[in-house]
């Protein structure tokens, strides 16, 4: 086929990049928040805020993303509860990031020496203090690696909703497909524009990591 006609794909397949985008963006503001506080939930050393916590994070991570998809978006409503397809695209897969997000948290707060805590709590300073000036700092720079692996999982974890008809970029290819039978030339670019949003991804985090090293004195 003609470099043109293969460039002519692009438009289509654009549109919906922007709606994948839409997607994990959206899931990306459930998911930070949630992971935060599931991840200090679990890590508190008091049962009634570590349970709740923990009964959310082994729920998402214990099931498929698929399933819970299909029973935000197809079982809720037979209790009278439905949402459009966009926002349960968005809630499912920030619920099931932030599950897997609150471990990271989890670990990298624990991971933070205890001497560290007890030294803090010796110069007066509260428990939220302590956390917050001393606990989180260090914490942040343990999760940042993990995080970059999460939000290229969510990244692709959005082709999921295609299958509740939302118009994103997998969506788009199999209606290109459906048209043209064109699958080696479009399969072949949604693989391709994947590949360069994981990469943006990639560079960010890196980015980031480098500026906490250097916030810390230490060697970029």
């Amino acid at each position: 086929m003609p470099f043109a006609d293969t460039l002519a794909l692009l438009p289509s397949l654009g549109e919906g990049l922007l709606i994948t985008l839409q997607v994990f963006g959206g899931a990306l503001v459930v998911a930070v928040p949630l992971a935060v506080l599931a991840g200090l939930a679990r890590a508190a050393p008091w049962g009634l805020v570590s349970w709740p916590a923990a009964i959310y994070v082994e729920t998402f991570r214990g099931t498929s993303a698929l399933v819970q998809l299909f029973w935000f978006y197809y079982v809720l409503p037979l209790f009278g509860l439905s949402m459009p397809a966009l926002m349960a695209g968005i809630l499912v897969l920030g619920l099931n990031s932030g599950a897997y997000g609150a471990e990271v948290v989890r670990g990298a707060v624990r991971a933070v020496p205890s001497g560290q805590r007890e030294a803090a709590l010796a110069l007066n300073l509260t428990r939220s203090q302590a956390l917050r000036r001393v606990v989180l700092p260090q914490a942040v720079a343990a999760m940042l690696p993990p995080t970059g692996n999460l939000l290229i999982e969510l990244l692709k974890n959005t082709a999921l909703v295609s299958l509740i008809t939302i118009a994103d970029l997998t969506f788009r290819a199999q209606l290109l497909r459906s048209d043209t039978l064109r699958t080696i030339e479009i399969f072949t670019l949604v693989l391709l524009i994947y590949f360069a949003v994981a990469l943006v991804i990639t560079a960010v985090i890196r980015s980031l990591e480098r500026w906490l090293r250097l916030r810390r004195g230490e060697r970029p």
